[in-house]
C-alpha cells in the first residue's frame, strides 16, 4: 500500500513574497504534517489589475530565493506556465492527476479571501479535490461558517481553521516602503531585499 502524504498548496501573487507568507506556510507545515509546501505564483490573478503586478519572472526568483533556506519548501511555475487566468480550481486539477492517490492536497488561503469564495471559479469542485485550510489572524473576527455554509453548501466539511502568529507585514506595505525609499529589511528575507534593489523594484 502507497503511504499517503500531506501535501501544502500555498498560491499568491507574492508581489513580493515576504516573511508572513514563509510563516504562514511553515505554520501550516508543522500543524497539518506536511511533506511539503507548493509555492505557486499567479500567472495572471483574476481578481487583480495586472497593469500593476511585476512582471511574472521578477515575482518567481523572489520566491524562489525565498525559499532556498527551507528544504521543505518547492516552488512550482505551474500557474505561470499555462496561459489565461490563473483560476485555483485549475491548478488543484492538474496537481489532483499528478498526486493521484498519493497525496492530501491541503490549499491555504488567507480568511479576507475566503470572503470572496462563492465567486470564486466552480468552489464546489475545489473542495473536492482538496482541504481548505484558512489562516485567521489573532485579532480577526471569527469566521461566520453559518454564511460560508449558505452560499457555499458543504464549505465547513471542507475546511479547516489554523490560527497564524500575528505579523503585521503585507506585501502593499512593502510596495509603499520602497517607493518611499524605507527599509524593508527584515520585512522580507535578505536574498529577497537584495533582488529589489538590485532590479530597482518597486520605485
Amino acid at each position: 500500500m502507497v503511504a499517503v502524504v500531506n501535501i501544502g498548496v500555498l498560491g499568491g501573487t507574492f508581489d513580493p513574497i515576504h516573511i508572513g507568507h514563509l510563516i504562514l506556510a511553515e505554520e501550516a507545515s508543522i500543524t497539518l504534517g506536511c511533506e511539503s509546501v507548493l509555492f505557486i505564483p499567479a500567472g495572471q490573478p483574476w481578481l487583480k489589475n495586472r497593469n500593476d503586478i511585476l512582471p511574472v519572472a521578477h515575482r518567481v526568483e523572489m520566491v524562489r530565493r525565498a525559499i532556498s533556506g527551507n528544504e521543505n519548501f518547492r516552488l512550482s511555475t505551474l500557474e505561470v506556465e499555462r496561459p489565461g487566468d490563473s483560476f485555483s480550481v485549475d491548478t488543484m486539477e492538474i496537481l489532483s492527476r499528478h498526486y493521484g492517490t498519493t497525496a492530501e492536497l491541503f490549499f491555504i488561503v488567507g480568511q479576507d479571501a475566503l470572503q470572496m469564495f462563492q465567486h470564486w471559479k466552480n468552489p464546489v469542485r475545489l473542495m473536492q479535490l482538496c482541504q481548505l485550510v484558512v489562516m485567521n489572524r489573532p485579532h480577526s473576527p471569527p469566521l461566520d461558517l453559518a454564511v460560508l455554509e449558505r452560499v457555499v453548501p458543504g464549505i465547513s466539511r471542507r475546511l479547516i481553521q489554523l490560527r497564524m502568529p500575528d505579523v503585521g507585514v503585507s506585501s502593499t506595505d512593502i510596495r509603499e516602503r520602497v517607493a518611499r525609499g524605507k527599509s524593508i529589511r527584515y520585512l522580507v528575507p535578505a536574498p529577497v531585499e537584495e533582488y529589489i534593489t538590485a532590479h530597482g523594484l518597486y520605485r
